[in-house]
């Protein structure tokens, strides 16, 4: 691994559930020696992207990172586009609605919206990653990835977080034909015990999946009837946040959704 990488490397260590980092938990997690990561971790504070704050002199991401993050937000407004969306669906089916987007193999939270009718919700604030096969957002994206990046996915170990978790790639691959014939995914239980959730996948110009747009609710709630409403307004808001953004759904999936819609 070079340079650039390890740096990077160090950067991704930071999450919401984990803001700050010592010297020594950082090169345990990165996988380096403390010489190597107070180098690395040097380095990237002489640039900005990382700073030292409190009396333990613990790192945390410093202003350089958003400043590349409202370079980005300006180039390309995702979020900025999906806020209102976000919260229209979270009003609109009374559960929490979530943005995710592809960003270096992984599947990153990126904005959610919480219902005022329910107290009691799925909340996103902790999640900053999305497994692939243990979440409908995951199913989503993978079932559209180019077959080499969702073989390297299935490669990998398959963690069980729940006993409902499809942690066999043969099973999963499976799922993932489903998926593209419904066009839409489903999970019920398998990231979280309690969660039920569908997401349906968002492209970029050229017709690359990106990202996907999904709605969460308690399994205790996710009636027929309920489920029904979230899917049609998941592919209302998808067919709209893709159109707004230039996005350019496949052909058959863009069947399925106007089919569906009529029904």
């Amino acid at each position: 691994m070079g340079t650039v990488a390890k740096a990077l490397e160090l950067l991704d260590l930071f999450s919401r559930a984990r803001p700050a980092l010592g010297l020594s938990e950082a090169a345990r997690l990165a996988g380096l020696n403390k010489a190597t990561c107070h180098r690395l971790l040097g380095e990237l504070q002489a640039r900005g992207f990382v700073e030292q704050a409190g009396a333990a002199r613990e790192y945390r991401l410093g202003p350089a990172v958003l400043r590349l993050a409202a370079l980005r937000e300006a180039a390309v407004p995702l979020r900025a586009m999906a806020q209102p969306m976000l919260e229209r669906l979270a009003d609109e089916t009374g559960e929490t609605a979530h943005l995710s987007a592809l960003e270096a193999g992984r599947l990153r939270m990126l904005a959610w919206a919480y219902p005022a009718e329910h107290v009691t919700r799925v909340m996103m604030a902790d999640t900053d990653t999305l497994l692939f096969h243990a979440t409908s957002s995951g199913l989503a994206v993978l079932a559209y990835l180019p077959e080499a990046a969702r073989a390297a996915v299935l490669a990998e170990p398959l963690p069980r977080l729940t006993e409902r978790t499809e942690s066999d790639p043969d099973a999963v691959r499976a799922r993932l034909v489903e998926v593209r014939s419904q066009g839409h995914a489903e999970s019920a239980g398998s990231f979280e015990a309690e969660v039920h959730s569908l997401a349906v996948p968002l492209f970029d110009t050229e017709g690359a999946v990106t990202g996907a747009l999904a709605v969460a609710a308690p399994v205790m709630r996710m009636t027929g009837a309920l489920r029904g409403r979230i899917r049609d307004r998941l592919i209302a808001a998808a067919m709209e946040l893709n159109d707004q953004g230039g996005g350019a759904v496949p052909p058959d999936l863009a069947a399925l959704w106007r089919g569906a819609m009529k029904g």
